[in-house]
């Protein structure tokens, strides 16, 4: 056999031979355990490049690794095919967005097969076909009948430049997180999910990931979540009416000198109409709303205000409080209206700084005086820590801020002024898209009925794909009368559907289940498949995701566990974030231009090769630094296991069987037995934490020993070097996995080498004939010797006294003590 390793035709062949057997096909199988492997699905944006190649080869590696260790693996592929990237990009082609996405997937699909991902193609899906998003819709006419979908009219975060609604999750920065265009705020009808009804289990479910999810990503979903423990109270308005405010400091209630709210607030406008002050709030609250929210309630951002006129009535003193509109008080938060503590907070400080408003300080930290009012030039800074209460009537002298929390929320609820309550930063769901290439929302409006969710039986609503595309960039099936004109599924009369699509992350907040039974048609997932499948016992994707879709996907398989349709009410039991791959000091993406094209990759060094660097090049948590002698460098390596294998293929079929263990062996040939099962040893265990680096490393000092090895023609020698050999293109199968199945079939191996078990390290085979001794005076290190793994105290104590090493260091000195550490060291205290 030639030791010419022709990659393209090696990888081609069992690329081939992968797909005419079908060798990834996947069943249930309840007889065997499941393993469960997903990589965040793909958009199908177009080429891949080796960036994202990472995410799927860390995945792909683990896949095979699970299923030769006796794992019935799920490893499926998808398409998160709706959004706006397709729709805008099918434009500014003159293309239609069905279209684009489909020639995209037939791209990316052709690539990962080049690659070797071992995907179950019988699985694929892609979230824009009917017979998908028909169960996204099923989904969310599960929530309306539950209450949990529902419209409302409110103020939404607007994109300008995609024509659309966006989740507060979406925008990052002020800019939608696909254009990076500015978003304004805009008040219009729209669907939302009550994702809130869920928060305080989303929350503490967190504590249930620990053990299987970054540190990293819980803390930001426990801080997006945002549970703040505090309470409601009722200022009565003078002249009629009530604000109430959520506060997460009751106890500093008697230092509430003014109440802010919200521009959007509804009693914003109404409190100043027929004043003198109404042009003037009016203006301001106009203004405001369009402004940028995040930039106008930044930490350092100018405090803005507008005073309507009116005031309430604080209900712990009895003291008028003027009532403010302020630039920094959010709708979302609380009830849009907060009770200002100058004295305790410092946005509240510098807004009465700025307005020459009250101060009076009723937390004292031991500097200030204990005057009932104090001029707001006399403080510098809103003092915000723990102290007795003062100047608050009857309880004024207690100690601490939970000892008046508690007393003051008693005090509330027993005068029916306000109560205990949780708030939480996290809002429901907006879903409504006003554009085209999405899931059609199951929706018909009837004049009569009402908004009325389209019945089981007729679903999927069908996006029509005959469609003209106007130039105003508004989708095109908000005019389209065969689309929008349809009957009243309640009362039969004329009604108009829902002209909104669904947001794209209510495609992927499932997709993982459907994966169970991805051809079923009767049900969302077909019980046994879900029993058996779910959960997915391993995610893989980036940490970006940590907010938007893992906490969306999380909300969904609860409420799907809820009504008895997945068997877990977490989705990923275990999640892996895998970091950057970085070019030229930044992440590789098309928009930078610092992009390695994947096909060039594998054109040049073969699909095996390609992937032994991206898995060798760093560990998967870390950032990845591309470079072409790096690829350059596996390319050899791939090139040598080759020469290694095929050279030795006669020589591997001398002999018979070997021994077990060592004994019988020559000191050569027992080394490389040795090597072999402590590499298989070190390779497992890494494999199981996801350090392909080290795994890769260990292979490599293996190959380095087998190289070397020159006692060819000792006894056992042929056998023990088949042995290592196997061992070898075995622990690379996962890696390199065109490589491996081809010389495993040049050595007459049967079988692919996805069936075949994964070695097991063999105890007896790893012993030393000789173990090292650190040698240690008074704890500093003088020596190093070697004894026999079975040597006695007595035995390494003589062997390290006798080293010429350590010998000047103990002559003419007192031993007092000696302490043996077997198998590691000695320390003579002198």
């Amino acid at each position: 056999m030639s030791d010419f390793y022709d990659f393209e035709a090696v990888e081609a062949k069992w690329r081939n031979k992968w797909a005419d057997e079908n060798t990834h096909k996947v069943v249930r199988d309840e007889s065997r355990p499941k393993f469960y492997l997903l990589e965040m699905f793909p958009y199908p944006s177009g080429k891949l490049h080796v960036g994202h190649l990472r995410n799927y080869t860390i995945g792909d590696a683990l896949a095979r690794f699970k299923t030769m260790n006796g794992f019935n693996t799920l490893h499926p592929i998808g398409w998160d095919a709706f959004g706006l990237p397709a729709e805008n990009a099918a434009i500014n082609n003159k293309s239609h967005p069905h279209k684009w996405t489909m020639d995209n997937i037939a791209e990316m699909r052709r690539q990962f097969k080049i690659m070797g991902i071992s995907y179950d193609w019988d699985r694929e899906v892609a979230t824009c076909h009917p017979g998908y998003y028909k169960w996204t819709q099923w989904i969310f006419a599960r929530m309306f009948d539950e209450g949990l979908a529902y419209r409302k009219k409110s103020f939404v975060n607007w994109c300008e430049s995609c024509h659309t609604v966006l989740a507060n999750e979406q925008v990052i920065d002020g800019a939608c997180w696909r254009c990076d265009t500015k978003v304004y705020q805009q008040e219009r009808d729209g669907w939302f999910l009550a994702i809130t009804r869920y928060a305080e289990r989303l929350l503490d479910a967190l504590d249930e990931l620990k053990d299987g999810w970054p540190e990293r990503v819980l803390v930001m979903q426990k801080n997006w979540i945002g549970r703040s423990v505090g309470a409601e109270v009722d200022f009565p308005v003078e002249g009629g009416g009530t604000i109430r405010v959520f506060t997460t400091r009751p106890d500093t209630l008697y230092g509430a000198t003014f109440i802010c709210l919200a521009p959007e607030h509804p009693m914003s406008l109404a409190l100043a109409k027929g004043t003198e002050l109404e042009g003037e709030v009016e203006t301001f609250v106009r203004e405001t709303i369009g402004e940028d929210r995040i930039a106008r309630t930044a930490e350092g951002a100018e405090k803005k205000g507008a005073f309507t006129g009116r005031y309430a009535r604080n209900p712990m003193n009895g003291e008028l409080v003027p009532i403010w509109i302020a630039n920094f008080v959010l709708i979302e938060y609380g009830h849009g209206a907060i009770m200002s503590v100058p004295a305790h907070d410092q946005r509240d400080f510098d807004f009465a700084i700025k307005y020459d408003l009250l101060v009076r300080i009723v937390i004292r930290n031991g500097d200030q005086e204990d005057s009932s009012q104090i001029a707001a030039e006399a403080m510098q800074s809103a003092y915000e820590g723990d102290g007795a209460m003062v100047n608050s009537g009857p309880f004024t002298g207690l100690h601490n801020r939970n000892e008046g929390i508690e007393k003051v929320i008693a005090h509330l609820e027993r005068n029916k002024i306000g109560e205990k309550s949780v708030n939480y930063r996290i809002r429901d769901w907006g879903i409504s898209r006003q554009r085209y290439w999405g899931a059609p929302i199951p929706v018909v409006h009837c004049a009569k009925c009402g908004p009325v969710r389209v019945p089981d039986k007729d679903l999927p609503v069908i996006l029509p794909l005959d469609v003209e595309f106007p130039e105003s960039g508004k989708s095109p099936i908000a005019e389209l009368e065969s689309f929008i004109n349809a009957k009243c599924p309640k009362c039969g009369g004329p009604g108009k559907r829902e002209t909104d699509t669904m947001d794209t992350f209510m495609c992927s907040s499932w997709y993982f289940a459907r994966y169970a039974s991805p051809r079923l048609d009767t049900a969302m997932v077909d019980k046994k498949d879900a029993d058996y499948f779910l959960p997915v016992d391993q995610y893989v994707g980036g940490i970006e995701h940590a907010i938007l879709h893992l906490l969306y996907a999380r909300f969904f398989t609860r409420f799907l566990h809820d009504i008895g349709v997945v068997p877990s009410p977490e989705p990923f039991r275990r999640l892996l974030t895998q970091g950057m791959v970085v070019k030229d000091g930044a992440k590789m993406s098309k928009s930078k231009g610092n992009v390695v094209p994947l096909d060039e990759m594998a054109v040049k060094y073969g699909a095996d090769a390609t992937r032994l660097f991206i898995l060798f090049a760093a560990p998967p948590e870390r950032d990845l630094e591309w470079n072409d002698a790096g690829i350059e460098g596996a390319s050899r390596f791939v090139n040598r296991v080759h020469r290694m294998v095929t050279s030795n293929i006669d020589y591997m079929k001398k002999g018979g069987g070997a021994p077990s263990g060592l004994e019988g062996l020559s000191k050569e040939v027992a080394d490389l037995r040795r090597v072999t099962h402590k590499t298989i040893a070190r390779v497992s265990g890494d494999f199981a934490r996801f350090q392909f680096n080290t795994s890769i490393a260990a292979v490599m000092e293996m190959v380095n020993a087998m190289t070397s090895f020159e006692a060819k023609e000792a006894q056992f020698a042929p056998e023990v070097f088949r042995e290592a050999v196997e061992a070898l293109i075995t622990l690379l199968s996962p890696i390199t996995p065109h490589l491996s199945n081809e010389l495993w079939e040049a050595m007459g191996g049967k079988g692919s080498m996805r069936t075949k078990a994964w070695p097991k390290a063999d105890a007896d085979c790893m012993k030393e004939d000789e173990i090292l001794i650190i040698v240690q005076v008074n704890g500093k290190l003088r020596g190093r010797v070697t004894v026999s793994p079975s040597a006695s105290k007595e035995e390494i104590e003589s062997a390290a006294m006798n080293d010429e090493k350590v010998k000047p260091h103990l002559e003419g000195k007192q031993v007092k003590k000696v302490i043996v550490a077997p198998g590691k060291l000695i320390n003579f205290v002198v």
